[in-house]
């Protein structure tokens, strides 16, 4: 099998380091900003945001889990976890803000955003499809086969470069409206910076994984199985 080649796992091992450091640091970040209050919990600052942005029609949900925050664009639902919903500290608000920052983008018709939407279908496709495809063909020696898998697989890269600008955004937005609307000061902005930079840093790291496997799948099925 391909995933017992060590030289995958030395190929993807920067991406690998920069998850690990990534999670370290979002927890980190995380448990601390928890215990800072802030003005707002965080379904009445994503609340705030949101109407005064003009999207009063974007309802709110609480859902189960530990950060499974997330904006539906198909529901135009903005979907917040228990801590994060009732939670009245700068991580909660600045998530809430965050997520509610991917729902303006939405109503905006911001440009990533849209072709993010539009690659999902394919890249949930590729991820799996793509290399039972390439693993048949390098295992067949059919080269057009695994060939055909890069291009599926090459899908999910794409979707995590796309993914990247928009996330960068949405936080960029929560900072700013954030501070305009009064819910954090200034002084209180570096504590959200933190949390939103190391949950980004997350982000980067599933790219760095995407591209990298990618690249290892076209060394091999272009060089020639090792197998």
């Amino acid at each position: 099998m391909i995933y017992f080649d060590p030289w995958y796992f030395l190929w993807i091992s920067p991406a690998l380091l920069l998850a690990f450091v990534a999670q370290m640091w979002v927890r980190s970040a995380y448990a601390h900003a928890r215990q800072i209050p802030a003005r707002l919990n965080g379904m009445a600052a994503a609340r705030q945001i949101l109407d005064a942005a003009g999207l009063s029609q974007v309802a709110i949900e609480q859902v189960p889990g530990t950060l499974s925050d997330h904006y539906d664009p198909h529901a135009k639902v903005l979907r917040l976890s228990e801590d994060i919903y009732h939670g009245r500290s700068l991580a909660a608000v600045g998530i809430a803000a965050h997520e509610a920052g991917h729902a303006i983008q939405d109503a905006r018709h911001y440009a990533p955003l849209v072709v993010r939407n539009l690659a999902v279908p394919m890249a949930n496709f590729g991820g799996s499809a793509g290399l039972f495809i390439i693993m048949i063909g390098l295992g067949m020696g059919l080269q057009i086969v695994a060939l055909a898998g890069l291009v599926l697989f090459g899908v999910v890269a794409f979707f995590q470069l796309v993914n990247l600008p928009v996330e960068f955004d949405a936080s960029a937005r929560a900072k700013r409206l954030l501070v305009e609307q009064g819910i954090i000061s200034q002084q209180e902005l570096p504590e959200v910076r933190r949390v939103l930079t190391a949950a980004a840093l997350t982000y980067v790291a599933a790219t760095l994984q995407a591209v990298l496997t990618l690249l290892y799948f076209v060394s091999r099925v272009l060089g020639g199985n090792r197998d």
